[in-house]
């Protein structure tokens, strides 16, 4: 912190100044910065001097308006701290890469963030006394979404060579890589950005991949949108110079990265650098945008064209609809601000929200608003508590209104009316379609965004043959999925004979529900998933459509599922949302609609994936008999309500729960299995009788240990307390067992549960 007198003060900067014109004339100067909630005077310009002989303390690291007055400042969260000490998102990143530990201090992962990676450990080679199994997930930064053949062969070299053989199209539109060593970081970032790529700027509290409408139209609209999407990428890109100087020793990357040969780099330093005089940059800061602590939290993009939904327009911190004029040429953009879908179980403080309308600007003032609502989030977010740290509560707290007018203080001007625009649809642009200029372009279902070679549908081995031999570029959708463009009429036949000969299906060859459906990885490698995603959707999917099947519905439904609340696959907006609550369970969302406008809600906090059916097949038959003509399931949910779909679905989930065997025994018995002396095959592994404790195990667990069983010619409960036993004691009693598994436990600060089923999964990996 550093003291500035009063007189220092009335010489500073308007940058210093821009602070007391949000504080009420008769307000001290502690209010903006210790509820950061008010603002605006009459006279937004006038400034407000300290009283004579007063000192107050300017954060250094903070933006212009951060100004707190003696005794104490607003407590910082932890990673404020870490940010501030970083110098420039270096230390002690820099530091921690060169010793031979295979994982980095939890104040290295923050840093680690901003330069595109995450740190993980699979969880299924997590063994009580070992070590974790440490990897880091390496995520690319892909404005609208682009990529062209040449990039994505060095991705899929280097997943081949350094990660874990697999790709993923995140819902940002971006390619993720696991499974990468840490001794192997250099190599892979290096050779990422040597080849025209990057990972700056996919993580971290700045600004994050810009999604943009994936469909490569040629038309103005569509041309405008990927342009801009660039260009924000590239005026909201951190300026530090630690990428280089950590990942290529201080040198050039050999090839600039991709994108930029399609925006003009002069003119993105020159929105970048200039201010207005309403503190919207840091003069001559290497960071003119973020300062020395950059955002409160992340912070995210979206760009469209009007009535195309594909990037889910309502969850963006900043959406941008692009407004042309009838002979295409471009007028302006509509803005919407605060959306948002993280948030925290049982915590209230916490929640989804969709975005608010901000009002139209006109073209030649786009970034200007930009960085207004940038800076406006910069200097007014709350930098105490992470978790309401987003644009999302910032907007909340103040209203959309008050939230305007601040902005408008920074940018100089009003902002202009929303202007009016056609339905918003769903667009998804899978199958052929002709771009406009003779070629086409051919959207790929990729389930989950996983590519990877599996049995007889070798996906990977397909787009690296598309890409090797029709040098094919593509397109990361928002939805996961992969968009080929530029194929001239005479390569579809070849295209087509490709995907089949790799086992590749035509969307047209799925079920709508599963083209419809999303789900983030979860388990084994994020370490904030507390149940099954990725691996469980199809199943889920599918047990969903074989129930409308069952009731007579023949509606699509868009379905989502997250293993934790933090909402990666967008599970709020969705017709039917699955949020991760607890092993093999999930809170259910209904209510959302198919085009994303609004919000679902939650209809119940904790459902067994077992009782899936016994919720939805009575919602789904009140559905057949008591919707509109028209209606969407998920627009008939919300017009009859929440009461009404607990109403008719309870009875059945309640009665589920009585049927259903125990799935948690009371700690004192919480993780034995079948008595010894008893025959192994008296009953099955969770359903013992009430006499004996149960183990909790997830879905996958118990039927990858029933084929295992099978293959070996014993019951399940033998093969579970043999292979228990012999893992933690020579003593083959189970009643050992058990609390050899409770010792474990305590020692590992697990459950019970969740050591037998590290040890069972170990074994069952091996054979």
């Amino acid at each position: 912190f550093l003291p500035l007198d009063s007189t220092t003060l009335h010489s500073a900067s308007p940058l210093i100044m821009k602070t007391f014109a949000f504080l009420p004339p008769a307000a001290p100067a502690t209010a903006a910065a210790s509820s950061r909630s008010s603002f605006l005077p009459a006279n937004p310009r006038q400034a407000h001097a300290a009283p004579a002989g007063s000192d107050v303390l300017l954060r250094r690291h903070a933006a212009p308006t951060a100004v707190v007055a003696q005794p104490s400042p607003a407590k910082l969260s932890k990673v404020e701290g870490i940010k501030t000490r970083s110098n420039g998102l270096r230390y002690p990143l820099n530091e921690e890469l060169k010793n031979s530990e295979p994982n980095i201090t939890d104040e290295s992962v923050q840093i680690m963030k901003f330069h595109g990676s995450y740190q993980q450990d699979d969880r299924e080679k997590r063994f009580p006394g070992q070590p974790k199994a440490w990897q880091f997930m390496l995520r690319l930064k892909m404005p609208a979404g682009e990529m062209p053949a040449n990039m994505y062969l060095t991705l899929d070299k280097l997943s081949e060579q350094y990660g874990n053989h697999t790709l993923r199209a995140t819902t940002r539109s971006a390619w993720q890589m696991h499974g990468i060593l840490k001794s192997d970081l250099k190599s892979v970032f290096g050779s990422i950005m040597d080849s025209g790529g990057s990972c700056v700027g996919a993580c971290g509290d700045i600004n994050r991949n810009i999604v943009a409408t994936p469909a490569p139209f040629v038309h103005k609209p569509y041309q405008y949108a990927r342009h801009y999407s660039k260009m924000l990428a590239e005026v909201f890109a951190p300026q530090t110079g630690a990428f280089s100087e950590i990942w290529l020793d201080g040198e050039k990357a050999a090839s600039l990265e991709y994108w930029k040969n399609d925006i003009n780099m002069n003119t993105v330093k020159k929105i970048m650098s200039t201010e207005n005089g309403n503190g919207t940059i840091f003069k001559d800061h290497i960071e003119p945008i973020y300062g020395d602590v950059y955002l409160p939290r992340k912070f995210k993009m979206g760009v469209t064209v009007p009535g195309d939904n594909s990037i889910d327009i309502y969850i963006q911190d900043i959406g941008v609809v692009v407004i042309t004029s009838p002979t295409g040429m471009l007028e302006g953009f509509n803005v919407t601000v605060g959306g948002g879908l993280g948030r925290t179980h049982k915590k209230e403080s916490t929640f989804a929200r969709a975005a608010d309308h901000l009002g139209f600007v006109r073209a030649d003032k786009f970034f200007d608003l930009m960085k207004s609502i940038i800076a406006a989030q910069r200097d007014h977010g709350n930098r105490e508590n992470r978790a309401n740290s987003r644009l999302k509560y910032t907007i909340h707290r103040m209203g959309i209104d008050k939230f305007r007018e601040l902005v408008e203080s920074y940018l100089g001007e009003k902002v202009e009316p929303w202007r009016e625009l056609p339905k918003w649809e769903y667009k998804d642009w899978l199958g052929w379609h002709d771009q406009g200029d003779g070629l086409k372009f051919l959207g790929l279902f990729i389930e989950n965004g996983r590519i990877k070679d599996d049995g007889d549908m070798r996906l990977k081995s397909a787009f690296r043959f598309l890409c090797q031999s029709l040098k094919l570029d593509m397109v990361v959708t928002p939805n996961q999925n992969v968009i080929f463009r530029n194929i001239a009429p005479n390569q579809v036949k070849a295209v087509e004979a490709i995907l089949a000969e790799h086992g590749v299906k035509l969307p047209s060859e799925y079920h709508r529900n599963r083209v419809l459906s999303m789900a983030c990885p979860a388990l084994p490698l994020c370490g904030l998933a507390v149940t099954e995603a990725e691996r469980v959707m199809p199943a889920i999917v599918d047990r969903v459509t074989a129930l409308c099947e069952k009731v007579g519905v023949d509606v699509p439904i868009h379905m989502r599922m997250t293993g934790c609340p933090n909402g990666c696959a967008r599970p709020y907006m969705a017709e039917l949302g699955f949020v991760g609550s607890g092993p093999d369970a999930y809170q259910i969302w209904a209510g959302g609609c198919p085009n994303q406008t609004h919000l679902a809600w939650p209809l119940y906090d904790k459902v067994k994936d077992s009782a899936l059916e016994a919720v939805f097949e009575p919602i789904l038959v009140l559905y057949r008999d008591s919707k509109n003509p028209g209606e969407s399931f998920g627009d008939f949910c919300s017009r009859v309500g929440k009461e009404e779909l607990v109403r008719v679905s309870e009875p059945a989930l309640l009665n589920s729960a009585e049927k259903a065997p125990p799935v948690e025994a009371p700690v004192a018995k919480a993780a034995s299995v079948v008595p010894a002396s008893k025959p192994a095959s008296a009953a099955p592994l969770n359903g013992a009788s009430k006499s004996s404790p149960v183990l909790a195990l997830s879905t996958a667990t118990r039927m990858r240990l029933a084929l295992t069983a099978q293959k070996m010619g014993v019951s399940v409960s033998e093969l579970a307390n043999k292979v228990l036993t012999e893992a933690l004691s020579p003593v083959s009693v189970t009643s050992e067992t058990f609390q050899l598994l409770q010792d474990a436990a305590v020692k590992s600060s697990q459950s019970t549960d969740a050591v037998a089923e590290d040890i069972l999964t170990k074994f069952l990996n091996a054979h």
